[in-house]
């Protein structure tokens, strides 16, 4: 899957597309683009506007808000991010610094005016599309949240087999492992050592009381990860009731995962010792990786390796572990 060509994206505006039904109901919010170099869910939407704009897909209630490209400069790069990931540490601020800053505070206000986000994603090595989801219903202090039920039925309908949690209570225990870096040099390349640099579009979403999934629809260049993008986006919408469509039927046989560590890059020669995918299986003991003076990073247990990234910058992450959930969907 090539890049489209693109021109100068505009660095002083969002290009947002919205419908409003002429009856009440749900306020669907669709990102495309949130790191430059994922595009399935920029494709995806563009197909969707082109339906609605034919009339073969029509909005009959609730709302619904699509942003193809929600990060431009990263898009107009062709790499990850711009200035910075967008993707964490998401919040509005008085003071930007940098140009995900400005976004930011352009699309925090449309997070909040919305009630379901579908975010639109695409991972570095090859592997198995599936879906993020958030935390089960609680009143804890790192994320608390109340429509569990309704993330759930949602997610099981977007078309894809493999379901993660544990995204945030995992991502603050590395921030909390990161804090005890011997290394100055090492701590000052991270971007920050804030629990909260684990929130993103979702995570933001969700503390403003909404509820949100994110769809990794495969490898960057797989030619699939459009197909299942727009999947997605037609039974978010027939799953809503934004269009008169039959619900979705639930996947008959999802397999949910939980992250339960993250794992740092912490040299430039750290190495993997083989081209690892997502959700390649592990055994207790695995080698997984050499540390720069040779020490063996080793699976803590029977699991899954998940966003294994050989070039993670020094102080980020490296890839992440997750086992079989106890959770019932």
């Amino acid at each position: 899957m090539s890049l489209p060509v693109r021109t100068q994206p505009s660095t002083t505006a969002l290009r947002v597309h919205g419908l409003a039904g002429l009856e009440p109901g749900p306020r669907l919010l669709v990102l495309g683009a949130v790191h430059g170099n994922e595009v399935c869910g920029t494709q995806a939407i563009a197909r969707v506007l082109a339906e609605f704009d034919a009339g073969e897909l029509n909005l009959v209630r609730g709302q619904v808000t699509f942003v193809p490209v929600t990060n431009p400069l990263a898009y107009h790069l062709r790499q990850r991010m711009g200035d910075r990931n967008l993707n964490r540490n998401l919040r509005p601020t008085d003071t930007p610094v940098d140009f995900e800053d400005h976004i930011a505070n352009a699309l925090c206000p449309l997070l909040e005016a919305h009630d379901v986000l579908l975010d639109l994603h695409s991972f570095h090595t090859g592997g198995e599309p599936f879906a993020m989801l958030g935390p089960q219903d609680n009143t804890g202090t790192l994320e608390p949240f109340a429509h569990a039920a309704a993330e759930q039925a949602l997610v099981q309908r977007l078309g894809v087999r493999r379901i993660v949690e544990g995204w945030l209570d995992t991502y603050a225990r590395g921030v909390a492992r990161r804090l005890a870096y011997p290394d100055a040099s090492l701590r000052a390349q991270m971007l920050s050592t804030d629990p909260s640099y684990g929130v993103g579009t979702t995570e933001y979403m969700r503390a403003h009381g909404g509820c949100a999934i994110t769809l990794e629809c495969g490898q960057h260049d797989d030619p699939a990860g459009p197909e299942v993008a727009y999947r997605a986006i037609r039974n978010t919408l027939a799953q809503l009731g934004l269009v008169d469509a039959p619900a979705p039927a639930p996947h008959p046989a999802p397999e949910l995962l939980k992250l339960v560590e993250v794992i740092d890059r912490l040299h430039p020669e750290d190495r993997f010792v083989r081209e690892w995918k997502s959700f390649d299986a592990l055994e207790a003991g695995d080698v997984i990786g050499l540390r720069h003076d040779g020490a063996e990073v080793r699976a803590p247990a029977r699991g899954f390796i998940v966003f294994p990234n050989p070039r993670s910058l020094p102080g980020n992450e490296w890839f992440y572990f997750a086992q079989p959930s106890e959770r019932t969907l």
